[in-house]
């Protein structure tokens, strides 16, 4: 297959613990053929959606890990598979490129995430789809509301619907200590809708990421575990992360929603897991691929390209 990766800046790759470098090493054992490219690499010209994309070669080096070739402009629908692994933040321009993506499927092009989907699953707001999974949850920019959330759980966790890696995350507990200038920075005055959740003590155990592959669960999430006075397990914010089997609850909750979320093109998500409450549905590009695997052996890049093989011959 040629295979084709939307992501950021190659040289910005931490290839020891990047997942999409463990995409691409996977997909290269395997024979597969990769290029690589930006979201502003695309350009529609003449109704036609392509890209000026780098065939890569993998060196096997920490560092110095690739080697591009000369660019080639073409058709994204000449690839076999267009895999969007461009991280966060979900901005207009992130926006912009889930509509070139969507044309370029009506061109014939495959794309992983279905673009479509990416954007209708709001990373904070698709868990409200499945309240049955979900600690008490309040979306809104009004402060009233906010207040009467925080008197009636005592202690809730703020955060805003865009952020990523822990980035916004306040937690106000029972002496409501800042809870008027949190309410007022996060809404920018009531101007911008904010969530609120009810705390899940059992963060401390670790905020555990769940990858779904088709619909289907990698066998051990990784959670993420809050370090010193920190309350956010988020790698970006400091967690440690430990590979654990899934629980009964983690099953319970990836086979509730998983093969729904396959079924709408969301062939990868990261469910984030705090003790039995799903807190949050990763679309855009999910992560843990090789910390999963250097602690249990279990080869999450392997299944991830299983999939993509065995849904181009369906």
């Amino acid at each position: 297959m040629k295979i084709a990766f939307i992501a950021d800046p190659l040289d910005g790759f931490k290839t020891y613990k990047d997942s999409t470098y463990a995409m691409m090493a996977e997909a290269v054992s395997r024979g597969h053929e990769i290029h690589a490219f930006e979201p502003r690499d695309m350009v529609v010209s003449a109704g036609v959606v392509t890209t000026s994309a780098a065939q890569l070669t993998l060196t096997g080096e920490p560092l110095d890990w690739y080697r591009a070739a000369p660019r080639e402009t073409r058709s994204l629908a000449d690839f076999d598979v267009v895999v969007m692994r461009k991280d966060p933040p979900f901005d207009m321009e992130y926006v912009y490129a889930t509509y070139l993506l969507e044309l370029a499927e009506n061109q014939g092009a495959r794309v992983v995430n279905k673009p479509a989907a990416i954007r209708d699953h709001n990373e904070k707001l698709a868990i409200l789809q499945f309240p049955q999974y979900t600690t008490p949850t309040l979306v809104t920019s009004d402060e009233k509301r906010l207040r009467a959330f925080h008197e009636e759980h005592r202690d809730v966790i703020f955060k805003p619907l865009d952020g990523m890696g822990g980035a916004g995350v306040f937690r106000i507990k029972d002496d409501a200590m800042n809870l008027g200038v949190i309410i007022e920075t996060l809404t920018a005055h009531g101007h911008q809708t904010i969530m609120a959740q009810r705390y899940i003590p059992e963060i401390v155990k670790g905020d555990k990421r769940i990858l779904l592959i088709d619909g289907v669960a990698v066998p051990h999430s990784l959670a993420r575990i809050p370090q010193g006075t920190e309350i956010r397990g988020n790698l970006a914010a400091g967690g440690v992360g430990v590979a654990q089997p899934l629980s009964e609850r983690d099953l319970e909750i990836a086979n509730g929603i998983g093969p729904k979320l396959a079924a709408r093109g969301l062939l990868l998500v990261g469910l984030d897991v705090i003790g039995g409450c799903m807190t949050e549905i990763n679309v855009t590009s999910p992560t843990c691929f090789q910390e999963i695997r250097q602690q249990t052996g279990f080869n999450v890049a392997g299944m991830f390209v299983d999939a993509l093989e065995q849904n181009r011959q369906a």
